[in-house]
């Protein structure tokens, strides 16, 4: 995506990469980053989106491990996800509005409500399992196919997505640790504006044996604009 004639957009493409220094040391720090970066990421997504609210309800801490396939073990971090997907659906985008914030979600959802991640490598430049993501101008609707997530106290659903040859895929190589992929994950406004932005880790075949496994940490967030 670097050598576009455009910069990609959250609105236009669905995505956009950002110089987005930090000032935690440790990523991997969990009061360091909950104390820290969760308000670097949100301010930082308010100033790109003029958001009036940004809340963050998780994030997620990746190291490849060589040998494990699921992203969920017992005894090994979670693996980067190497399968097309779109986070959230025209029904859970809103859901978890109602999950996260019951009581005031009946008003947040009369405005322009969109989920955004905030995507970052964690080791750089990044080389090994990079983030690819599609411009969503090329995906169809009915390339979004809504599939289950089951968890032991909810259901969530995500999208999975249909190939098609139109698809448009981009990726910023060699990713520095003080730049930032923001992709959205749902938006509620309905007037030509990218909604979707479907993303995938891929195995690069540039990185070479001697590249050292991808660690990465993105953080979600609910964004909030007046009705």
């Amino acid at each position: 995506m670097r050598p576009l004639p455009t910069a990609p957009t959250l609105d236009r493409e669905g995505f956009a990469l950002l110089h987005s220094p930090t000032s935690v040391h440790d990523l991997w720090n969990e009061k360091e980053v909950r104390a820290l970066y969760y308000p670097e990421v949100e301010q930082t997504i308010a100033r790109t989106t003029g958001a009036a609210r940004v809340f963050i309800f998780d994030h997620t801490l990746r190291r490849r491990v060589a040998g494990v396939s699921t992203d969920r073990t017992a005894d090994a971090p979670r693996q980067p996800v190497a399968r097309v997907h779109v986070d959230h659906t025209v029904r859970s985008g809103p859901q978890r509005v109602r999950d996260l914030l019951p009581d005031e979600a009946s008003i947040l959802l009369r405005g322009r409500v969109q989920i955004i991640n905030l995507w970052r490598p964690i080791v750089a430049p990044l080389l090994d399992s990079p983030l690819a993501v599609a411009d969503a101008e090329s995906v169809a609707p009915e390339d979004l196919i809504p599939s289950d997530l089951v968890y032991p106290h909810r259901l969530g659903e995500i999208y999975s997505v249909r190939f098609s040859p139109v698809h448009r895929w981009y990726y910023a190589p060699e990713m520095e640790r003080d730049e930032a992929l923001l992709i959205k994950c749902y938006d509620s406004a309905t007037d030509g504006r990218a909604r979707f932005a479907p993303h995938t880790s891929f195995q690069n075949p540039r990185a070479g044996d001697s590249a050292p496994p991808r660690e990465s940490i993105e953080v979600r967030t609910l964004v909030f604009h007046p009705a």
